[in-house]
């Protein structure tokens, strides 16, 4: 369900990365200019990024990110939900990355 003023975007992408098994993920804060990124584990092989925005208008920006991201990553089995309040890009990228690095040993 979409609440006023926040866009809601949804990307899938086939991963060849499992993840496996993980403590969900939060790194970040909701909060003016910034956003945070939940990751947690989900069925299947795909990585999935759920993002509600209150930037409108940037979902060309936002799969840009997203496709980014997976190319970097390749991750399979995640769902990663981004709450965002106007970040730009690179931190964006930033936070995602340190969600990631949460995985390593």
């Amino acid at each position: 369900m979409n609440q006023p003023g926040l866009e809601t975007l949804d990307y899938r992408f086939a991963g060849t990365r499992p993840a496996g098994s993980f403590t969900p993920v939060l790194v970040g804060v909701v909060g003016s200019g910034n956003l945070e990124v939940l990751m947690e584990p989900a069925p299947g092989a795909d990585c999935h990024l759920h993002i509600e925005t209150s930037a409108r208008g940037f979902g060309a920006i936002w799969a840009a990110v997203a496709k980014d991201f997976h190319g970097r990553h390749d991750l399979a089995g995640v769902r990663l939900s981004i709450h965002d309040m106007g970040a730009t890009p690179a931190v964006v990228s930033l936070r995602l990355d340190q969600a990631v690095r949460e995985l390593q040993p």
